[in-house]
């Protein structure tokens, strides 16, 4: 059984739709909460949330899809580099690591 044209291009419309969990907008609401303007890309801070969010996002999609191990290596790379801001972030700035620490909710 063959597909239309127009039933293929709003499959992928919908594939599309369910892949893009960034939005623009959330990305530039991260960067603004956690850099402190919507074109500080670059703070540690804001690269850590954003792959906080991405990890959250990627961890949900794994669990169902188990079988899933190219995704399943993207977010151990994902958290390896959100470990490694962290540590940086720990040694340069202490008490903003403990901010942003208690704001993200990641140790318990």
């Amino acid at each position: 059984m063959h597909r239309k044209n127009s039933d293929k291009k709003h499959y992928y419309y919908l594939l599309l739709l369910k892949m893009s969990y960034l939005t623009v907008e959330k990305k530039a609401n991260i960067f603004k909460e956690f850099g402190g303007s919507e074109k500080n890309t670059g703070s540690v801070e804001a690269q850590i949330a954003l792959l906080t969010e991405r990890i959250n996002s990627i961890s949900g999609h794994l669990k169902q899809n188990k079988k899933d191990f190219s995704t399943h290596r993207g977010l151990m790379k994902m958290v390896g580099q959100r470990k490694r801001l962290l540590a940086y972030l720990s040694k340069t700035n202490l008490t903003g690591y403990r901010a942003l620490i208690e704001k993200l909710g990641l140790r318990k």
